[in-house]
């Protein structure tokens, strides 16, 4: 269950990424408590979650060509740095009280451009640091500590906006960078063959692209994905509305709930991380993904905060199936050389595509109301993957059989 954490490099990585990750959520909770406290409108929220990931559809492809090419820890140094900066002067305007929209605006572009170019490459060096062997259980692993900061982070924001104040969480975001950067930079690698790569950009993009696309066991991941990503997740970029307007709960509320998710994300992790090589990859991933939709369908209905955080918490159990193990086949079948190309295309899909999911979503929601908006999107992925589900049974009656 433990297996990647016997690799020196990786143990450094992941209790980095513990205290690292912990101070992004607490970022994320207080910046929308922030922005819906100030313009009271849930469109404002969706425009700050698009441009947190406008960059990441825009620069996600050269992230991904940049880890084929040069030094990981070197680029992954950089992005830390500067999403260290970005977090001080989010921290220095909060702590002003005259801090406006366009400037939270500004820098969540900012912070969104850093991990554009962050979020291939540090998914490509999970390999580098743990090897083929052990790389899908790293993968679980790596959501494990993602979904553990969703539990704590979280509630801590919730916490310290109702008896602090709000700006300590931004403080707190960059002090928690430093533990990663110091991390890589004391991690002890082997030498990298990034330079085999150094080929045009534009073709060696465009191969990584039709090798996806002419992959039949590929292409159906990188569909689900990209539509559960613009459709599926606007319940995250919704939930101050639904703490304020349906279910009536405080910030701290707010931080009890989205740690309800993270409870559910992490034992679909541990999970994952203790199922190993058994059982079925793909149909695990469809029936995360179905858990995950219905579970959504139903939160945006109730109006009883201890439903909804059962509900949450079945849901994030569902969406970390579905993703971490979609992200383990990807990275099972492509070749070392274009692993980052690929990883890029998948984080296109991932988070590069959200932007305007969470735009729409905000849109709707202002139009139609927050429960309207997470329900419209729920019932688009499950139609996705009934219609992925007829299309893989077809595949699989028209195949040839061997005699």
């Amino acid at each position: 269950m433990f297996a990647s954490l016997q690799h020196r490099n990786y143990r450094i990585f992941f209790f980095a990424q513990v205290v690292s990750l912990t101070g992004t959520w607490m970022q994320m909770v207080a910046e929308g408590w922030l922005v819906y406290s100030l313009t009271r409108s849930p469109m404002s929220l969706g425009l700050v979650r698009f441009l947190h990931t406008l960059p990441v559809t825009l620069l996600t492809f050269l992230g991904g060509a940049m880890a084929d090419r040069y030094n990981k820890r070197a680029i992954l140094v950089v992005t830390q740095c500067l999403a260290c900066l970005f977090s001080i002067l989010l921290y220095a305007l909060s702590v002003s009280e005259q801090i406006a929209f366009w400037q939270i605006g500004l820098l969540a572009v900012c912070l969104g451009v850093s991990n554009a170019i962050d979020i291939p490459v540090r998914q490509s060096f999970v390999v580098d640091m743990v090897g083929k062997r052990h790389l899908p259980n790293a993968i679980a692993l790596n959501s494990s500590v993602f979904n553990a900061a969703r539990i704590v982070g979280p509630a801590v924001a919730g916490l310290l906006v109702s008896y602090v104040s709000l700006p300590i969480c931004f403080l707190i975001n960059a002090l928690s960078y430093l533990a990663v950067i110091v991390g890589y930079m004391v991690m002890k690698l082997p030498a990298t063959h990034s330079a085999q790569n150094k080929k045009d950009g534009d073709s060696s993009l465009g191969l990584a692209v039709r090798w996806i696309w002419d992959h039949e066991q590929v292409r159906p991941i990188f569909i689900l994905v990209s539509t559960v990503s613009l459709c599926c997740m606007s319940y995250l970029v919704l939930m101050p509305v639904f703490v304020q307007e349906r279910l009536h709960v405080g910030a701290d509320g707010l931080g009890w709930l989205l740690t309800a998710n993270g409870v559910g994300a992490i034992s679909g992790s541990i999970t994952l991380a203790w199922m190993q090589e058994r059982g079925n990859r793909q149909q695990l991933s469809h029936l995360g993904l179905a858990v995950f939709l219905l579970a959504s369908l139903c939160f945006a209905w109730t109006t009883q905060p201890i439903g909804a955080g059962v509900l949450l918490a079945v849901s994030g159990w569902g969406m970390i199936v579905f993703f971490a193990t979609s992200n383990t086949m990807v990275q099972g079948w492509v070749a070392d050389g274009m692993r980052g190309r690929v990883m890029g295309a998948y984080a296109f899909c991932f988070i590069g595509l959200s932007p305007f999911g969470h735009f729409l979503a905000g849109w709707l929601a202002k139009v139609m109301g927050a429960p309207f908006a997470v329900s419209l999107g729920s019932a688009v992925g499950l139609v996705a993957l009934c219609l992925g589900q007829t299309g893989r049974i077809k595949s699989s009656r028209c195949a040839p059989i061997d005699r």
